[in-house]
């Protein structure tokens, strides 16, 4: 259902009630129209139609509007690793906890297209995101180590895996793209297994 459009001082409409995704959504507007540097926590409260303090009471700083999902997407993914068959092989265990971390990222494809350029566009953002990722291939391993595997194989298993997520979640964005997340983290998956045993891999268009 739609909601009726708001504007604040010719802000962004048809945002979500809640006033953490109306934060969200007007600073990722402003992000992308005047850059991250250049946007202030004052900018993205009036873009809003809230207050600074209403701000800081959902984001630490501006950074983190941008990976405020982290948490949710990492327990997720670690979940899944954890409750999987104890005669599940470690590495599809790790493919089923990044297909179930897509599922929480399907929905805001268009939103995860926005937020990547206005990463990409900044090298502090680009270090936040690969600090994250470092996060959540360290909780996986930890959460194999549980499974019982050793290590190095637990932290190798885990790095790989993100790697490989990594890797799909890029070539998700892409609009030449049309599958899910989940089938293009499953192909890139394959094709890694395929290089390291020497078969055929498939192809993700």
């Amino acid at each position: 259902m739609s909601l009726t459009v708001i504007t604040y001082d010719g802000a962004v409409g048809r945002w979500q009630p809640d006033a953490r995704g109306r934060l969200a959504q007007a600073a990722l507007q402003l992000y992308r129209e005047r850059g991250f540097d250049q946007t202030t926590v004052a900018d993205i409260a009036r873009c809003a139609g809230l207050t600074e303090r209403t701000f800081f009471r959902y984001f630490a700083d501006k950074r983190e509007v941008l990976f405020w999902g982290a948490a949710a997407l990492q327990e997720r993914i670690v979940g899944t690793v954890a409750s999987a068959p104890a005669e599940v092989a470690p590495l599809e265990a790790v493919a089923r906890g990044l297909e179930a971390g897509a599922a929480l990222l399907e929905e805001r494809r268009d939103h995860a297209r926005q937020r990547q350029t206005v990463i990409a566009a900044n090298a502090e953002l680009r270090e936040r995101e690969l600090i994250k990722l470092a996060t959540l291939a360290s909780a996986v391993a930890d959460a194999l180590r549980q499974r019982g595997l050793g290590e190095p194989a637990a932290s190798l298993t885990a790095e790989v895996g993100l790697a490989a997520f990594r890797v799909a979640f890029e070539r998700w964005l892409d609009e030449r793209t049309t599958l899910p997340l989940a089938r293009v983290i499953r192909a890139s998956l394959d094709e890694l297994q395929a290089a390291i045993t020497g078969t055929r891999g498939q192809r993700t268009t």
